[in-house]
């Protein structure tokens, strides 16, 4: 009797520390920049409990950029980037769902972890005229370069950015002229 609880007590222990995600930055090697999110809070005595929704990111990875349509459940608020901010994720299923380093705000070097199922997308979506579009992955990949913008690798400002221009344009329409 005595080693069959001995035996649960070691499965709950291991069972714990294989489902913890790390809060270790390093242990983060993507970078994804949330566009917009709409989220539900769920509240039990007054006390924020959990967060879902939904939104539009770009995911950082290899130095190419991909938009991502996700879906998450997190125990605290997921905030859009503001301005080129980005946030540190690793892939748990590649391709499907991204764990998310989050900052606690008003807490310094606090972070918590939140779990987004992911649609990666053949495209990278951008703001025009403040409205989101969508342009090819290697037309972004070339505003992030005469940019010198490159936030997997602490390059988490653009440079040399023109007037008004936030993020990267899309190509103008083509000439309607034969």
């Amino acid at each position: 009797m005595r080693a069959s609880r001995l035996l649960c007590l070691v499965l709950l222990l291991t069972s714990t520390a294989v489902y913890a995600d790390s809060k270790n930055p390093a242990d983060y090697p993507l970078r994804i920049h949330v566009f917009g999110r709409s989220e539900v809070t769920f509240y039990h005595q007054r006390i924020e409990e959990e967060a879902k929704g939904d939104g539009r990111a770009n995911l950082f990875e290899n130095g190419i950029p991909h938009g991502v349509d996700f879906s998450f459940e997190c125990q605290d608020k997921l905030r859009a980037s503001f301005g080129y901010e980005t946030y540190l994720a690793r892939w748990k299923k590649p391709g499907k769902e991204l764990i998310v380093l989050l900052p606690v705000f008003g807490k310094t070097n606090t972070f918590f972890t939140c779990t987004l199922k992911s649609d990666v997308k053949d495209f990278a979506y951008t703001r025009q005229d403040g409205n989101m579009t969508s342009e090819p992955v290697d037309q972004y990949k070339a505003w992030m370069v005469k940019h010198d913008y490159d936030p997997e690798h602490g390059k988490n400002q653009p440079i040399k950015v023109a007037a008004g221009e936030a993020q990267p344009q899309s190509a103008p329409p083509p000439s309607q002229n034969p």
